[in-house]
Formats: C-alpha cells, structure tokens, sequence
C-alpha cells in the first residue's frame, strides 16, 4: 500500500480535541513520542528522561505499568530504528515533510510496537490514529498514519525478517567509525549484537557457582555471574539486602583486577561512581580513596558501598584540581567517555552523540590521565580504561599518550597472567572488548560491554 501525505485539509474526525487524554494508553503512547523527540532531535539522554525521580514530567505522570511500557517502547524504537525507518518509508509515495518530525515520532512509536512488541496491532494502530488527531500537528495526517500502520501490520511476516537481515541498525557516522575501527565483519557483528538486550551481570563477593544457582545464571569464564532475564526487580533479588553482590557487566570489572596483588596498597579510583570498580579494589585488599565531581553520584557510590559493607575515603572534587598531600601506590582512571560500548544497555548513544563529541570528550581523557599520572607514586601503576569502542579514546590515546609523557612507561598485559582476559588481549598488551565478543549459546546471553584498558607504570 502506498500513502501519500495530504496537502491540506483535515482527515478523519475534524472533533479531535475531545476526551482523547482519557483513552486508555494514550497518555504512555504519547509520552514516548515526546521522549523520542527529546532523543532524536535535541540529543537528550534516555536514561535522564526516564529518571523515576527527575525525569520528563509526561513520563513521570504515568503509573508503573505505563512508565514500563513507555521504556520498552523507546529501547524498541531506537534499538530497531533503521528498520523501523525502512518498512515505514516503503509505505509512503515521498518522504514526509522535513517540519513533519511530530508525525514521524507517532509512526515510529506503533511501529515498534507492531514490529517488535507484544502488543495487539489494532491497539497500535487506533491509538496512533487517536494521538495525530490530538495534536494540531498532525490532525491532517490521521489518515494517512491509519493507513500506513495497516499495512505495515500485514506486511510484517513477509517484510520484517528480510529487512532485518538487510539493515545495520546505526546512524551513519557510527557505522563508519565501527567498520573504520574492526572491519566490515566485526563491525556488522558488533551491530547485531546491539539488536539483542544485554543480560544482567552480577560480581559476587564469593562463591560464583553459588550464587548463579541461587540467581538462575551461570558463572562466565571471567567469575562474573550472568543472567539473561531477571525474574524480579535487582532489589528484589536474593542476596541484594546482604550485599552478596552487585551488578556490574564482565567488560566493566576487568580494569580493576588490571593491578594484579595489591594488598595493602593506597590506591585512587578516580571517576569512581557508582562505585562497581571501588568495591573490587577494597574486596582485593586495598585502601581506597574514591573520587568524583558530582555530590549525588557520590552519594549513590556511598549507598552502595554500604550495601555491600565496604568503606572507602571518599573525595568530592573536579579531579583537574584533585592534588592529595600523599601520592598513591596505584591509581585507576575509568573516565568519562562517549559510552559507544554499552550500545546494548543504552540504544539512544548512537542518536545522542555524534564524531565531535567523541573528539571533545578524547581531548578531555587525554587531560584526566595527564593529571592521574602526577597522583601515582615513582614506580606506582596506572590503568586507563573507558566504555568506548572508538580507538580515538582507546588505543590511539594511548599510543599517543606514551609517545608524549615523559615519566610513563607501558606495562603490557602478559598472556596467562590472567588466564580469563586472555582472549581480550591485543598485541601491544591492551584490553579490548566488545559486544560481539564471548559468543555462547544464544544471542541473548552472549556479549559484554566494550572496553577499552591499558596499564602504565610511573618511572620517576
């Protein structure tokens, strides 16, 4: 079927502003179309928007089911956008309007739910039609999202398998960085990959094996305990209220064990909230000193390092200006970063970020362990790492980095010095992850995080 947009005029019901704020599921429906925009065309963040406590006031509106509801929408919506954005376009005779951003945003919120959720195709499609009524916007349109909709409706179990198949699931500029980086192959791995949910890891104090019975997982060859789909809330969990564990993907807890014994060692977790890479280092015996800019995520690392029974000194500075009177055994620099690992986790990083603020945000890690170098001892250890896949933050960093430092040496990762991050190895003696990395049984429970971390040592 094919819909061309109307030109003028109204379609359908002229009487839209009605009791439509009282149809069931019109609210959620219309939040998410609201919140897309915000990702899509002002490159807000999902996770602030969503926040329980400070997110989008629409959202914040709604009740548990629909908050819910509106979140699998939105990770459908932006997890599946390229397709989305194909089966829709093949619906329409011309593009929309380049103005008609409203519209798009209603027809990208039924169409996840269509494509890929569990909900009936004619509540989709009604509350689509329903929702461009309301809105002056796209009164005109109603019609033609009516129609649209339908046919994508019947179209999906010829359509959709093909046009996954087809798709790469990114904006443009990410894909390039992607195939720049791994290759064509590795990239189109990485990119599937995203398609999936990331499962839950959890590092445990002790007793993996225990614990992932307990939990219903299983124990990854590097000790974290994973699990594909969670039966209950995390603070529902067992174990949580003990602080048995906490979770932390497996690429996001490799940095830490990086320094290898350091048992009674003064060490600095630099960027530390929400504080997964502190309790490592106090659990392997070390003094730590957490530090952070922000009040409320050292808040956060403080409610849960006593969770888990864990005490650190906590710092609550800009780290530029960080200057302790005593210089540290071993410093861990996690830093800030375009978060393009966690893809996964966050679908809306590809959307919200573009090659410029990967740029910007190099320039500042090039900074940060400029300064975190000064903090650590003559002889003392440095690890760098970040949830980056772009080696402008990663490899390329650090390659420059030691060309230019004077004082700093690399401190390679030798083969079977940690058995289990072996396979994460490159041959300069760095780690590197990614989402396409630690294939098991089936896609939902393969993968972690990517990660880039490097270990320097201090010389004078």
């Amino acid at each position: 079927m094919v819909v061309t947009p109307p030109r003028r005029g109204h379609s359908g019901n002229p009487q839209h502003k009605t009791d439509d704020e009282n149809v069931a599921g019109l609210a959620a429906r219309k939040a998410a179309a609201r919140l897309l925009a915000a990702v899509i065309d002002a490159r807000t963040p999902l996770d602030g928007l969503t926040d329980n406590e400070h997110g989008h006031p629409q959202y914040k509106a709604l009740d548990g089911r629909d908050r819910a509801l509106v979140r699998a929408i939105l990770v459908t919506a932006l997890r599946h956008r390229m397709t989305i954005a194909g089966l829709l376009s093949r619906r329409l005779e011309k593009p929309l309007p380049p103005n008609a951003t409203a519209l798009s945003h209603i027809l990208n919120v039924a169409a996840a739910q269509i494509l890929f959720l569990d909900v009936p195709d004619s509540a989709a499609v009604d509350l689509a039609v329903t929702h461009a009524k309301s809105d002056p916007r796209t009164t005109r349109f109603s019609g033609l999202v009516n129609g649209v909709l339908r046919s994508l409706a019947r179209a999906k179990p010829d359509e959709l398998a093909p046009a996954l198949a087809a798709t790469s699931e990114a904006p443009q500029w990410f894909s390039q960085r992607l195939t720049a980086a791994y290759g064509a192959d590795k990239a189109r791995a990485i990119l599937a990959a995203h398609r999936h949910e990331a499962p839950v890891d959890f590092t445990v104090k002790a007793d993996p094996t225990l614990w992932a019975e307990r939990l219903g997982g299983i124990v990854l060859p590097t000790g974290t305990v994973r699990v594909e789909k969670l039966s209950a809330n995390v603070t529902d969990l067992p174990g949580f209220a003990d602080g048995a564990w906490w979770v932390q993907d497996t690429a996001a807890s490799l940095p830490a064990r990086l320094f290898g014994d350091i048992r009674g060692q003064r060490v600095a977790d630099l960027c530390a909230a929400p504080g997964g890479k502190t309790a490592q280092l106090i659990l392997a015996g070390a003094g730590v000193t957490a530090v952070d800019t922000s009040k409320n995520r050292l808040a956060r690392l403080k409610q849960n390092l006593d969770r888990l029974g864990l005490t650190a000194e906590l710092v609550q500075t800009d780290l530029l200006d960080y200057r302790p009177a005593q210089s540290f055994d071993a410093v861990l620099l996690d830093a800030p970063c375009s978060s393009t690992g966690t893809v996964r986790r966050h679908p809306d990083v590809p959307w919200t970020k573009t090659m410029t603020d990967v740029e910007k945000l190099a320039a500042l890690q090039r900074k940060l362990l400029a300064h975190a170098v000064t903090l650590v001892r003559p002889g003392g250890r440095i690890v760098f790492s970040n949830c980056s896949l772009d080696p402008i933050e990663g490899e390329e960093l650090y390659r420059d980095f030691l060309a230019t430092t004077p004082g700093v040496i690399d401190d390679p990762i030798r083969p079977g010095e940690f058995a289990d991050v072996d396979q994460f190895l490159t041959p300069e003696g760095t780690l590197r992850t990614t989402p396409a990395d630690m294939v098991l049984e089936s896609p939902g429970i393969s993968g972690l995080d990517g990660f880039f971390a490097a270990r320097m040592r201090r010389t004078f």
